[in-house]
Order: C-alpha cells, then sequence, then structure tokens
C-alpha cells in the first residue's frame, strides 16, 4: 500500500514568489520502506519536508500530496500529524516551562485523541529513554533546554518512537553527530520501523545508512528527483558527490 503519493509537487517562497524551489516532484513510499534522499545544498530537501507538513514558509503552486490515498496537499499541519506523519527537525526547539515529560504526554493524547496510561506511558518513556542511551532524569527538566545537540536528535527520535506515526521523515537528523550518536539514532529508526509503517530520511551522510536496510535512494536537485536507486546510489555520492547531477 502506498502511504505517501507525491505527484508533479511544485513550490514557491512564500517571502519571494519568484523563487521557484520544487518543479515538478514526484515520489511514492509504501508501508515497510525507508527511504533516503540526498542532493546538493539548496536543491529542496527541506523545503520537500515542510511542505509536506504545510509549512507557511512555502506555497504550492501544482501538483498534490496524498497520505494513505487522502489528499492531504494545504491540510494544516496538526491535522496532517493526526493522520500520522511524523518530522524531525534539523534544529530541535527548546520549550522553556514545559518538561520532556509533559511534552511528550499531551502530544500523545493530542495525536490518539485518548487519555494516557499514566503507568504504561511512563513505562514505555523510560524503556525508550534507556534503549536510546538517555538521562532518565531529562524527563523532568523543560524540552530540550540545556540538552546537548546529540540529546536533542535522540529526544527527537524518543517521540518517534512514543507517537508511533505511520510515516516519520527525519529531516537530516544525524547532521552534527557523532559516532556514537549516529548508532543510537540509527537503533532508534531500526526500533521504530515494521512492515506497516515507512521512513523517509533526509541527509547529506551516509554514515547514518550502514546500519539501516535501505529500499530506495533518490537524488534531488534543481527541485526535482532526477535519479533513483538502491543504497549502492548513497555510496556512489558519497565517493563522487554531485558533480554529475547538477548542470
Amino acid at each position: 500500500m502506498k502511504l505517501l503519493e507525491i505527484k508533479n509537487l511544485k513550490t514557491i517562497a512564500e517571502d519571494d514568489h519568484d523563487l521557484n524551489i520544487l518543479k515538478g516532484l514526484n515520489l511514492d513510499i509504501k508501508e515497510g520502506e525507508v527511504h533516503v534522499i540526498m542532493g546538493p545544498n539548496g536543491s529542496g530537501k527541506s523545503t520537500l519536508a515542510n511542505t509536506i507538513f504545510f509549512s507557511p514558509r512555502y506555497i504550492v503552486t501544482d501538483g498534490t500530496i496524498k497520505f494513505m490515498g487522502e489528499d492531504i496537499t494545504g491540510l494544516s499541519t496538526d491535522k496532517i500529524a493526526k493522520k500520522g506523519i511524523f518530522m524531525s527537525f534539523q534544529t530541535p526547539e527548546e520549550i522553556p516551562g514545559i518538561s520532556l515529560a509533559q511534552f511528550l504526554k499531551t502530544t500523545k493524547q493530542s495525536i490518539t485523541g485518548e487519555k494516557v496510561n499514566l503507568y504504561k506511558f511512563t513505562k514505555e518513556v523510560e524503556e525508550y529513554m534507556n534503549k536510546l542511551n538517555m538521562n532518565y532524569d531529562y524527563v523532568n527538566r523543560d524540552f530540550n533546554v540545556g540538552f546537548s545537540g546529540g540529546e536533542k536528535k535522540k529526544n527527537e527520535i524518543l517521540q518517534m518512537l512514543i507517537l508511533n506515526p505511520k510515516l516519520a521523515i527525519l529531516d537530516e537528523t544525524d547532521s552534527g553527530l557523532d559516532v556514537d550518536a549516529i548508532k543510537t539514532v540509527s537503533k532508534g529508526i531500526n526500533l521504530f520501523k515494521n512492515e506497516n509503517n515507512a521512513v523517509l530520511i533526509i541527509t547529506h551522510s551516509t554514515k547514518i545508512l550502514k546500519s539501516l536496510k535501505v529500499d530506495k535512494v533518490h537524488i534531488l536537485a534543481d527541485g526535482k528527483i532526477i535519479k533513483t536507486g538502491d543504497s549502492s546510489l548513497a555510496e556512489e555520492i558519497e565517493n563522487n558527490g554531485y558533480s554529475e547531477y547538477i548542470k
């Protein structure tokens, strides 16, 4: 079953209508798959992720985004999240005054529409934090405040595991991480991944891919996916760069 189906997607920048970013992008992701998008800076990788989530910074001028067969183009961000799509951020936000535990509990209840069983929820959070090598004391700290870059990225993966979406979009989750942190993030993705969900990873590096079974790698350049292959395509980019794909 196709989870995500993007057809001829075109976008412009909200603050510059003459700036065309996505220029007819097509992408299909099925249940059980891990997809990777790579590409040079400014090619539209993060724009794609943000457009799926209806960021006000980008305006869709053509094309459709379908999720589980439903057209979600232009649907508000909160409704998209409730449909079962999750996105991690390149630079996770800090939220003073709200603890990590409060954030996770409130978000879980908002997504599911059901009251959280506090005992089961607490055990689940503790279990996942242990698997991600996170200090459990962090649950009582303000959300991401004082967290290292690596802990913030692990927190993104923790949220993904707790919310258990159908599709997880990870926008450069590996950026700035050391080798050990990348291994932990990869472990979290493998914990999440199953035959009924899917993952879309946006990355500049192949390090995070070494511990993952990747189904498809896409090269995005100048607003379009110009080549798709298996994991060997990522290795080709690591060895040769993007010169072949930049005009």
